[in-house]
């Protein structure tokens, strides 16, 4: 149960919180380094996402807890950080709630998929959306200017791009289902 694919896995719901901590420091105190150490803390995080599987893959050990937990993680992740970002008037509330609203409707799919023997793998659109969407989170949680870059404008840019990728992506998902299990 606590290998190691488990453990990285289990690292990222246990960072979702802390990130949340930091990004409430910036709002209580507008400690700018907490903003940058939540942005850090986000990157390693959603770097554990893609080791857990590959690592899991690699040793033979995909679990029952793993396949429940890594979804689990991702969205805890995403979704607490981007409520925090809405706090904070770092991101729209509109974008976040259909990024959030999708993952959900995802996942309700997947179940469903799930409960008929299917497994519905992230297609190429989808893995697009997370890498676009996880690059803006980590922009927009850095916030504050480097080197004469502005990180809110390039993650504002990118969370848009991910908003586009998100609708289409799950209406991709949507689109498969509705082809393979509900049309039949």
């Amino acid at each position: 149960m606590f290998n190691l694919a488990n453990s990285l896995t289990l690292a990222r719901i246990v960072a979702a919180p802390l990130i949340v901590l930091l990004l409430y420091f910036v709002y209580w105190y507008q400690w700018r380094f907490a903003a940058c150490a939540a942005s850090v803390l986000f990157l390693l995080a959603s770097l554990t996402d893609l080791f857990d599987g590959l690592v899991a893959r690699r040793q033979g050990r995909i679990t029952s807890m793993g396949k429940f937990l890594d979804p689990l993680a991702d969205k805890l992740l995403v979704g607490s950080v981007l409520i925090m970002l809405v706090k904070l008037c770092w991101a729209p509330a509109w974008v976040v709630i259909i990024i959030i609203c999708r993952e959900l409707l995802v996942t309700g799919v997947r179940a469903m998929a799930a409960e008929k023997g299917e497994v519905m793998a992230a297609d190429n659109l989808g893995k697009l959306k997370t890498i676009v969407q996880l690059a803006a989170i980590i922009a927009l949680t850095w916030h504050y200017p480097l080197f004469g870059l502005n990180p809110a404008a390039i993650g504002l840019v990118l969370l848009y791009l991910a908003l586009v990728f998100t609708v289409f992506s799950g209406g991709n998902y949507l689109y498969s289902f509705y082809k393979k299990w509900l049309a039949a």
